[in-house]
């Protein structure tokens, strides 16, 4: 599909949380949050979600035009209903501008992007902001040391547009696969009709974040590499012919397994020690960082891919 990205944003809140001060809170070591998620740092909102969409939107659009339309990529919502879509709309004092949330958990942002360049591609938009912005840390369930060590919060943006005829930017492959037998790995029971709040079955803990994380780690591993093989043969590619890697920062260790794929260490994307897993912003933030960090440039061949909860699986090939 011939769409290119023409613009990123980013942003984190202020407040920082480092893995000395979450040890207390989970009962576990500094030592043992390093070892076991690679997250040394993690930023904390205050903030509701579509304050941090709109700072991120507002540093992709920059002095450029409005978008024709928004999707929101987010898993946190500001609210069931309306759709949070409409309080980002609000937040940058855009007014009949279609909106809608795309959800596929850590994979939503990835997604979203497909989405748009398929809606580019028809004709039916012709500049698209996708924005993700996530606030998991309020539903941390600290007697799940584990998933608690992961999470931060973070936002960010890209606005997609048609490439030029005389560009190469496009989107040479796209792949997603979903396995319904690991649903029960990654779940938040909370909110919807199997633990209504109104229900007298539903627990506190229901509204808390829960993850398998081992098994989730031993279910995606050889299903991430089979994607990314077939994406590349896709697109007529080999793991060298890829620039750089930008993938879900789901733990250190699952960053760390690209190097097994045949992934230089130097070609991977890897933020998670400063900002933890931000669910679906954690593939758009390390994407605006590695573009405000000069590390992307027009004609380079980009992998963004990861995991989310399901179990599913995307991979994405993105001429820049």
């Amino acid at each position: 599909m011939r769409v290119k990205v023409v613009s990123t944003g980013f942003y984190a809140p202020p407040e920082v949380e480092t893995a000395a001060d979450l040890a207390p809170r989970i009962r576990r070591s500094e030592s043992w949050i390093l070892s076991r998620t690679g997250v040394a740092r993690r930023h904390i909102s205050h903030e509701p979600m579509e304050v941090m969409a709109a700072k991120a939107a507002r540093d992709a659009l920059a002095d450029g035009p409005a978008p024709d339309l928004i999707l929101n990529a987010s898993t946190t919502p500001r609210q069931l209903i309306p759709d949070s879509s409409v309080y980002i709309h609000q937040e940058l004092g855009l007014d009949m501008v279609p909106g809608h949330t795309v959800h596929a958990t850590c994979l939503s942002f990835l997604v979203a992007l497909h989405s748009a360049a398929a809606y580019i591609e028809a004709g039916a938009y012709k500049r698209i902001l996708v924005v993700s912005s996530e606030c998991p840390s309020v539903s941390r369930n600290f007697d799940e040391p584990e998933s608690a060590a992961l999470f931060g919060d973070g936002a960010a943006a890209a606005v997609l547009e048609q490439s030029p005829r005389d560009e190469s930017s496009r989107i040479l492959a796209f792949n997603m696969r979903t396995w319904p037998q690991g649903a029960h790995l990654t779940e938040l029971r909370g909110a919807g009709l199997r633990r209504h709040p109104n229900s007298p079955d539903t627990r506190p803990e229901d509204n808390l974040f829960h993850m398998n994380g081992p098994a989730v780690y031993r279910m995606a591993r050889k299903r991430a590499a089979l994607l990314i093989r077939k994406s590349l043969r896709d697109a007529g590619m080999n793991t060298d012919d890829v620039d750089l890697v930008v993938p879900h920062q789901a733990s250190g260790g699952g960053i760390e397994a690209l190097t097994k794929y045949g992934f230089h260490h130097d070609k991977v994307v890897n933020i998670i020690g400063e900002y933890g897993n931000c669910i679906a912003a954690s593939i758009p933030m390390a994407l605006a960082l590695a573009h405000k960090e000069g590390r992307l440039h027009r004609g380079n061949l980009i992998l963004i891919g990861g995991t989310g909860a399901g179990l599913s699986v995307a991979i994405c090939l993105l001429r820049w």
